[in-house]
């Protein structure tokens, strides 16, 4: 309940405040955003098939974030950054339509 509440306090003040997000992130800034969405929807996979743990959880996360951001730099570095930015978001993409389906399997089960 306490990570919900720190969600929607998060959503409020970030639409409040409007941070300025510095030039050099602005590419980044939507990998990492899915990459946190990925962790976040493995996250409810693994509370509702019961196996959660909130420490794989901030690896994960981190890991997630940290990673996706490091190859689409890295992509940029070698004159590729839109085709490993896209290969990205295709893997990432598809982690979280299969964490969907498993999420909506569980539920609409019974």
């Amino acid at each position: 309940m306490a990570a919900v509440l720190g969600l929607i306090i998060g959503v409020v003040v970030g639409l409040f405040v409007r941070p300025d997000i510095p030039v050099f992130l602005q590419p980044y800034l939507p990998i990492m955003v899915i990459a946190a969405l990925d962790a976040l929807l493995g996250a409810a996979r693994a509370y509702f098939e019961r196996s959660f743990s909130d420490r794989v959880f901030v690896i994960s996360f981190l890991s997630n974030v940290i990673t996706a951001t490091l190859l689409v730099l890295l992509g940029n570095q070698l004159g590729v950054g839109s085709q490993l930015t896209t290969a990205v978001i295709v893997v990432l993409g598809i982690r979280i339509f299969s964490n969907v389906s498993a999420i909506r399997r569980y539920i609409f089960q019974g």
